[in-house]
């Protein structure tokens, strides 16, 4: 799904409202202020009982009721669409991993509801009578790649003429069943994750709802509309190479990478930070690293995740990342890694604990890696 040349000005694909629920609470400035004070909002979790697991934190957003009528994800989106009105036009565009899992759940374990209400189908149709919007829609389920790819998705159909709006909208909530199988690959941190340390030890899985709504820049511009950055090339690649670690060679995250760039018809050194997918694995922080030192031969960019802070959020995470980095752009500054206390040493001189300044104008590279060996990468002004 790469891009084709340089995107012309008439098509360019821009973002002009976007949000977030994250465990910071609710706003994308929530989530920025959590991060800039270096505070992680994972914890312990009492939604479920966690005793057979091999740990006991995540990423909660407060106040969500589980196992009630409305999933978990129902609840989180209602609380971010509250006085949002969305294009009636816009093509809609639905990225998870699980969607309202917790349904099955009840059904499963409680014989309450039916199981076909978790059927991801019936979600999107929620979400579009949630939003108001009469175009249509599609679900992209691609692991923790799906929002990312959503985003690509939605830029490659502007950019070809094919829409010119579309609504994103990601979500993924924790519950014990995501939770469970996370602890049966014993890829689970006992405490909260620190992404490129030393000392890393597993991740921690998060829950977050997020939308952008995605334009041409002709549209924005004749509705006026303010651009709050640009989705200027992407790439998707799979090394298949197993189903749930990624390739210790990080071929297929080049190859990401590199579609990427070439779709935003640039070379690495129009690129001034990184956003990592930074799960706090070892092979996956691992394999990231040595795909950044193989692209960007000149030297080290700066490098950052937010998973420190908010946890894994799975199909939620690349949409999550691309606001903040379309903000770090905007402010010129990089956020700090959550977390952080010793950096591996492959890491070194790219990725820090501490905000620092964008020293020049630039764009922002982000990466998402998923299950099954997918990855995507976006360009990102």
């Amino acid at each position: 799904m790469e891009g084709r040349g340089i995107p012309s000005q008439t098509m360019k694909p821009v973002v002009v409202s976007a949000d977030m629920l994250t465990p910071y609470g609710k706003g994308s400035d929530a989530c920025w202020q959590g991060l800039f004070a270096g505070q992680s909002a994972i914890s312990r979790v009492s939604r479920f009982k966690t005793a057979a697991f091999h740990s006991d934190f995540a990423g909660i957003i407060s106040g969500l009721r589980y196992h009630e009528q409305t999933s978990l994800v129902m609840q989180m989106l209602q609380s971010l669409f509250e006085g949002i009105t969305v294009p009636e036009d816009a093509k809609l565009l639905l990225a998870t991993t699980k969607g309202e899992i917790d349904l099955l759940e009840q059904s499963m374990l409680e014989g309450k509801g039916d199981v076909a209400d978790a059927v991801v189908s019936r979600l999107i149709n929620k979400v579009a009578g949630l939003t108001s919007v009469k175009g249509g829609g599609l679900v992209l389920s691609a692991a923790c790649t799906s929002s990312a790819a959503a985003a690509a998705q939605a830029a490659a159909m502007v950019r070809n003429g094919h829409a010119d709006c579309v609504l994103v909208v990601a979500c993924d909530s924790v519950t014990e069943f995501i939770f469970s199988g996370f602890s049966s690959l014993m890829a689970l941190d006992n405490q909260p994750a620190r992404p490129f340390d030393r000392n890393r030890a597993g991740l921690n899985v998060g829950e977050a709802a997020a939308y952008a709504l995605i334009m041409s820049e002709e549209r924005a511009i004749r509705e006026n509309r303010p651009v709050l950055g640009t989705i200027a090339g992407w790439g998707l690649s799979d090394d298949a190479n197993h189903m749930t670690g990624p390739s210790r060679e990080s071929e297929g995250l080049v190859l990401a990478i590199t579609k990427a760039l070439a779709s935003a018809g640039i070379g690495p050194g129009a690129v001034g930070l990184i956003a990592a997918h930074g799960t706090g694995t070892v092979y996956n922080d691992q394999m990231e690293m040595r795909a950044f030192r193989a692209v960007f031969t000149d030297g080290p960019r700066p490098v950052y995740s937010i998973k420190g802070g908010i946890g894994h959020t799975m199909g939620a995470a690349g949409l999550v990342e691309m606001l903040v980095a379309q903000r770090a752009l905007r402010e010129g500054i990089v956020p700090p890694t959550v977390n952080l206390e010793e950096v591996d040493e492959d890491a070194q001189g790219w990725v820090s604990d501490q905000p620092r300044p964008l020293l020049r104008q630039a764009l922002a590279l982000m990466t998402n890696a998923g299950f099954s060996g997918i990855n995507t990468a976006l360009v990102l002004g």
